[in-house]
C-alpha cells in the first residue's frame, strides 16, 4: 500500500502542480490533502478547483485546515467587515471574495480521515492534531506532549499545519508531519509532501522536497492583485514565501496589540516589523 499526504498548499498553484506531478509519477494507491488548500496565497480558487478535480477523477481525500475555517468565518454575521479587526484579517476576506460560490466546498471538508492499513490497523490524518486544527505537532515537542496530540493512538498519524516536516515513532505510532506543499517554514523554500509505504507489516515514511518555478509562483502575487486585496500584511506573506519562515504569527504577538490600541497603523506595523526582522 502506497499513500501520499500533502498539506498547507496555501493557494500556491505552481507548487501544487509540481507536487502533484511528482505524486502522480509515484503512483500511490491514495492521496490525502491534510488541510489549508486556500488562503495566505494568491491562487485560492484555482487551487481549490485543482483539488476538487483530483477528488472527482482520482479519489483524493481532503480534510479541513484552520485556514479554511478563517475563510468560513467571513460567512458569519458577527464577523466585522470594517475597522481594525477587519484589516487584520483582510487577507482571508480577500480569499473569501475569490471563492464566492465555492465556500460550501470548505464546509463539507471533514476534520479528519480515518483509513485502514492492510492488517486492519488504523491510519488517521488531520490538519493540526487530534486536539484541533490549530493545535500543531512540532519537531521539538516532547514525547509526553506528542502522546496527547495523537490520543487515541493509531498505527500512523499524519498532520500538517506547522509547515515543518518531521517523522517520529512514539510507542507504536509513526507520527508524520508532511510539511507544506506551498509555504514551508523550516528555512527550505522547496515544497514537501510525505510518501508512506506499508511494507512487511509496518509503515515507512519519507519526506519529499521538490524544486519548482518560484519566479512564476511569485508573479502570481502581483498578477492577482493580492497585495491590493490583502492590505499591509500581504507584504509579510510574501516575505514568508521568500524566506520560508513564519512571519504572521510573530507580527500578531508583537504588533496586533499596538494596532488595536491605536498606537500604530497597520502600514506602520508591517513596515517596522519587516525592517526589524533580522535585527
Amino acid at each position: 500500500m502506497k499513500l501520499a499526504v500533502l498539506a498547507d498548499i496555501h493557494a500556491n498553484l505552481v507548487a501544487l502542480q509540481a507536487v502533484t506531478a511528482h505524486v502522480e509519477a509515484w503512483q500511490p494507491d491514495l492521496v490525502v490533502v491534510a488541510g489549508d488548500v486556500v488562503n495566505r496565497g494568491p491562487r485560492p480558487l484555482e487551487c481549490l478547483r485543482f483539488v476538487q478535480d483530483r477528488q472527482q477523477r482520482a479519489g483524493w481525500l481532503v480534510v479541513r485546515g484552520n485556514h479554511e475555517d478563517y475563510v468560513l468565518s467571513h460567512t458569519q454575521p458577527e464577523t466585522p467587515h470594517h475597522g481594525l479587526e477587519f484589516e487584520i484579517h483582510r487577507h482571508s476576506y480577500w480569499t473569501y471574495r475569490q471563492l464566492t460560490g465555492n465556500v460550501s466546498t470548505l464546509v463539507a471538508m471533514p476534520f479528519q480521515q480515518q483509513l485502514l492499513a492492510p492488517d486492519g490497523s488504523e491510519v488517521r490524518i488531520t490538519h493540526g492534531s487530534i486536539m484541533g486544527n490549530r493545535d500543531g505537532i512540532y519537531p521539538e515537542m516532547s514525547e509526553t506532549k506528542l502522546r496527547q496530540k495523537i490520543d487515541p493512538a493509531s498505527a500512523l498519524f499524519c498532520v500538517g499545519h506547522t509547515h515543518r516536516p518531521l517523522i517520529r515513532s512514539v510507542d507504536d505510532t509513526l507520527v508524520v508531519n508532511v510539511g507544506s506543499a506551498g509555504l514551508p517554514f523550516d528555512g527550505d523554500p522547496r515544497p514537501s509532501y510525505a510518501q508512506l509505504i506499508w511494507q512487511q507489516g509496518q509503515w515507512q515514511a519519507e519526506i519529499i522536497r521538490l524544486d519548482y518555478d518560484r519566479r512564476r509562483a511569485e508573479r502570481d502575487f502581483f498578477e492577482t492583485r493580492f497585495f491590493e486585496g490583502s492590505g499591509p500584511l500581504g507584504a509579510l506573506i510574501l516575505d514568508e514565501f521568500h524566506t520560508a519562515q513564519s512571519r504572521l504569527y510573530q507580527w500578531t504577538e508583537t504588533y496586533r496589540p499596538l494596532v488595536l490600541a491605536g498606537e500604530m497603523t497597520m502600514t506602520q506595523s508591517a513596515r517596522e516589523f519587516l525592517a526589524n526582522i533580522d535585527t
